[in-house]
């Protein structure tokens, strides 16, 4: 863990969205990054990511996640979890959200014997989750998914291809979106749990990607999965997966809002410290205006996140405006403003192994994953001439 951490003294906005209990969920988040820069480093990725996941159970930080069956879900605390943890790590932010992505929908649609097998593991750490929806010839396009269902006698067998998938390979449990054939595109999905164990499934090597996050293909040949593998009802399978992206798009942007701080104290100590021309650069007026860039984005983005979270938990209306409209504007700022961290370190914000490097290729990747920003411009768009875009 930086310096930067504790030095610049990072803190919960003090505004009026969050109650005590969230500055309290955000000092044990502290804690828990404290604590968690003294472990070693696995050098199997996989076991890495494993033992991450089960510390943040350990921790209890997962319940946010995957609440209690008598919690409400809360996204405030989920998007207050994904700023502390992404400030420091976004390895860390990936691995505790795909524990809420790949269960959510078991939440809101499994049956009780699903909840009991599934959420509870999840919880603490002991399982790891993970969501198949993409596929090689289909990202934002939902209604192109190709992976077929085919009923059976005694279940369903699974036939396709699923790529980018986060935790693929070392997951415990897969939520996977495929083909049943009610109707064309969208109105024929439907959503099914899968085992890691499942005969007929297997695993590419993984997907290097920019920056350092576990995914891989995953593969179905002849997977043969029981009919109590059925999660939410036939050929609904659309709206059980999209269910959880409205709810988790804000937290997105959340990420997007530790990211930026982030790259807000890295460039802050730059400039502050670093004499350029015989003068300090935070005595440079075109540093200050790059500075007040930077900070209008951060505040613009933030709001935004928080207006999200705040009407999912206490007016209880979220939109898909309102959560697109967030994911939209926290990514986009977050890349404005690693992009000026960038800038104002210079040579350095290119080097590898520099921090403002590192957050440079983990923002990148927020403009595209849980829909790309072309995709909420649409929703928001659409919202706006609707007239259903009541904040």
């Amino acid at each position: 863990m930086s310096d930067v951490f504790l030095d610049q003294d990072w803190y919960l906005f003090d505004w009026p969205f969050f109650e005590k209990s969230h500055h309290e969920l955000a000092q044990e988040a502290r804690d828990w990054v404290s604590a968690r820069a003294n472990q070693p480093h696995d050098a199997d990725f996989s076991a890495h990511c494993r033992s991450i996941v089960a510390s943040l159970g350990d921790a209890g930080l997962l319940e946010a996640a995957v609440p209690q069956p008598d919690q409400p879900f809360d996204a405030r605390s989920l998007c207050v979890l994904r700023e502390v943890l992404t400030y420091e790590d976004a390895l860390y932010d990936a691995l505790f959200a795909m524990q809420g992505i790949g269960t959510l929908a078991i939440r809101n649609h499994g049956t009780a014997q699903q909840k009991e097998r599934y959420l509870t593991g999840c919880r603490d750490g002991s399982r790891v989750a993970a969501f198949a929806l993409t596929e090689p010839d289909g990202g934002s396009d939902v209604a192109a998914t190709a992976t077929i269902a085919r009923e059976t006698d005694d279940g369903w067998v699974l036939d396709g291809r699923k790529t980018l998938i986060s935790n693929a390979g070392f997951a415990d449990q897969y939520l996977v979106v495929a083909r049943t054939g009610e109707a064309p595109g969208a109105r024929g999905l439907s959503v099914f749990i899968v085992d890691a164990d499942a005969p007929g499934i297997s695993f590419g090597d993984p997907i290097e990607f920019i920056a350092e996050h576990p995914a891989a293909p995953v593969n179905f040949d002849e997977c043969r999965i029981p009919a109590n593998a059925l999660l939410g009802e036939r050929g609904r399978g659309f709206s059980v997966a999209m269910g959880a992206f409205d709810v988790f798009r804000p937290s997105v942007g959340a990420a997007g809002v530790g990211l930026a701080r982030r790259a807000m104290a890295e460039a802050l100590g730059r400039v502050r410290n670093r004499t350029l021309f015989g003068q300090s650069m935070a005595e440079q007026q075109g540093v200050q205006m790059m500075i007040a860039d930077m900070a209008s984005d951060l505040d613009t983005a933030a709001l935004a996140v928080y207006r999200a979270a705040w009407i999912h938990d206490i007016r209880g209306d979220l939109t898909p405006y309102v959560a697109s409209m967030a994911k939209l504007v926290a990514s986009e700022a977050a890349g404005r403003v690693v992009d000026k961290a960038v800038q104002l370190s210079g040579g350095a914000g290119v080097t590898r192994g520099n921090l403002v490097e590192k957050l440079y290729r983990e923002v990148r990747a927020m403009r595209i994953y849980e829909g790309a920003s072309e995709v909420q411009k649409l929703i928001v768009g659409r919202g706006m001439l609707k007239g259903s875009a009541r904040p």
